[in-house]
């Protein structure tokens, strides 16, 4: 695995070197962890979201989508397109976002809430995440 690893460092380099635009620039960051009592909200930050994004010469925005993971279980979309929830979800669960940073809050904070969640841009597909931990549980 490493020499596998290893064998692809130069094309990434490559390709790395050759990126140009604001969009190679971004660097999503969230808290490692956030804790909330039961009942109470919580809200993960998630900043460094391209304000907009310039393609040969044309503009796009960015659009910011939330994935919630429970251990050894795929990412489910909570929220997509800064605000929307997603079929299903609890309208507990909402997304906001201002200019460069977007926010997942939760409300009524249940012990079942507790997971990995990532943000993600839709123009650049860095994504990282935060472990909520619901404190009392």
């Amino acid at each position: 695995m490493m020499v596998l690893t290893m064998a692809w460092c130069p094309l990434l380099l490559a390709l790395l070197a050759h990126c140009t635009g604001s969009w190679a620039q971004s660097v999503l960051t969230q808290p490692p962890s956030v804790s909330g009592a039961l009942g109470q909200s919580v809200t993960i930050s998630c900043t460094g979201i391209p304000t907009n994004t310039d393609y040969d010469g044309e503009e796009y925005q960015s659009y910011v989508n939330w994935y919630q993971q429970f251990p050894g279980k795929r990412p489910i979309l909570l929220i997509y397109g800064d605000e929307n929830r997603n079929t299903g979800v609890s309208d507990r669960f909402s997304g906001s976002k201002t200019e460069s940073s977007a926010s997942l809050t939760i409300t009524s904070l249940q012990a079942e809430d507790e997971a990995d969640y990532y943000c993600q841009s839709t123009d650049d597909s860095l994504s990282i995440h935060t472990v909520l931990r619901p404190m009392g549980k």
